[in-house]
């Protein structure tokens, strides 16, 4: 297979039009790196997107199987080169990365890199990530860098438009969200009319017959009988609200984007350090997904609000036809015998349902002191 690049002005363009194709940022990311790659001839790629802890919100490669990625393990904290492209936004050709002073090594899985460059993604003034190429496929000058001074210029241009696409998709995003929470607020709202209203009536058509149980049984009845097709429209408003209330995303994105997106959001909004992996999962029945998101999210609340975790990892795998989610913290952790306690305070008894519901099962393993790991499993469809 040729690795030849497209050149010139139809490859550009190819490039500027696939990135305005997508709307999620995860797919903007993606098409940027791999645009860049190929434009450029270089063997590997990445972007990455900081996050305000010291480390990436998100980091995307091509260039690396996912097997490698992997192995590489957690996203890589701001540091050496990449720190200093953030921190001066300034461009960085490099002849041999690992001979810079500023480099800091990388794990032992790491593909091995020599010549560099990479240039900061600027919205304005604002540094929102940061463009890195490695091995430029072509004879190496002695002693300097494959990628050439037309090469930097080429993806200047790229990451300009880069930073157009990124923020465009992630006002898309934005609005989304709004739109989600309006709609909730509005089924909200027409539950609690439409249930209030029926749990009413069921009281005073419950009082009424009380009241004429001795005087007139035949009565009675019939407004007992009126009671049991209340509380049968109050159950089936419920129902109804619930199917209303799925989670948008699932639908759209699919269990694993949706966890990976509100992972990611977590992971920038507290001190703790969120990481999530997964591999092979399959897309499961609609009832499984949201049973698997549902345990998911309180396990998570529990592990940021309450354990005092430093580190939470989520994994979620194929399992048979199912799968299988695991959240683990490092928190204070509880004694998972005191049930009536934490299940009161932990949510375990609703995680648990949830699970049950779908024909899955969840344990809870921990020790005061020594964090906190749940377990659920579900069956496929």
């Amino acid at each position: 297979m040729s690795h030849a690049p497209r050149t010139g002005l139809a490859a550009v363009s190819a490039a500027l039009l696939a990135m305005s194709r997508h709307l999620e940022v995860r797919d903007v990311l993606k098409t940027i790196v791999a645009s860049a790659r190929e434009l450029l001839d270089a063997e590997y790629a990445a972007l990455g997107v900081p996050d305000d802890h010291g480390g990436f919100a998100q980091f995307v490669v091509d260039g690396v199987s996912d097997e490698q990625w992997k192995a590489i393990g957690p996203l890589p904290r701001q540091h050496g080169i990449l720190a200093a492209m953030l921190r001066e936004a300034r461009t960085e050709r490099l002849a041999d990365v690992r001979q810079d002073p500023r480099f800091e090594g990388w794990p032992a899985t790491h593909p091995d890199m020599s010549d560099f460059l990479g240039l900061p993604v600027k919205d304005g003034d604002e540094t929102i990530g940061a463009l890195f190429l490695a091995n430029k496929r072509c004879p190496k000058p002695q002693g300097g860098c494959g990628f050439t001074q037309d090469d930097e210029e080429l993806l200047r241009i790229l990451a300009q438009h880069a930073a157009i696409a990124l923020t465009n998709a992630r006002l898309y995003e934005r609005s989304r969200e709004l739109t989600i929470a309006e709609e909730r607020s509005r089924l909200a709202h027409e539950l609690h009319d439409a249930v209030s209203q029926k749990l009413f009536s069921l009281r005073l058509t419950a009082q009424a017959a009380a009241k004429l149980v001795d005087r007139d049984p035949a009565r009675a009845k019939g407004e007992l009988q009126h009671v049991v097709e209340l509380a049968a429209e109050a159950t089936e408003e419920l129902r109804a609200a619930v199917v209303e209330l799925r989670p948008a995303a699932l639908d759209e994105d699919g269990l694993v984007a949706t966890l990976r997106t509100q992972i990611q959001v977590l992971d920038r909004a507290h001190t703790a350090h969120v990481t999530f992996e997964t591999g092979g999962i399959r897309a499961l029945p609609a009832a499984q997904e949201e049973a698997v998101l549902r345990v998911a999210q309180e396990a998570l609340h529990n592990a940021l609000r309450h354990s005092g975790a430093n580190h939470v990892h989520v994994t979620l795998d194929k399992r048979g036809t199912g799968a299988a989610l695991r959240v683990t913290d490092d928190g204070s952790g509880f004694d998972p015998k005191a049930v009536r306690r934490a299940g009161r305070h932990l949510g375990l008894v609703s995680m648990r349902d949830r699970a049950g519901g779908v024909g899955g099962r969840l344990t809870v393993e921990s020790e005061p002191g020594k964090g906190t790991t749940i377990d659920m499993e579900v069956p496929g469809g």
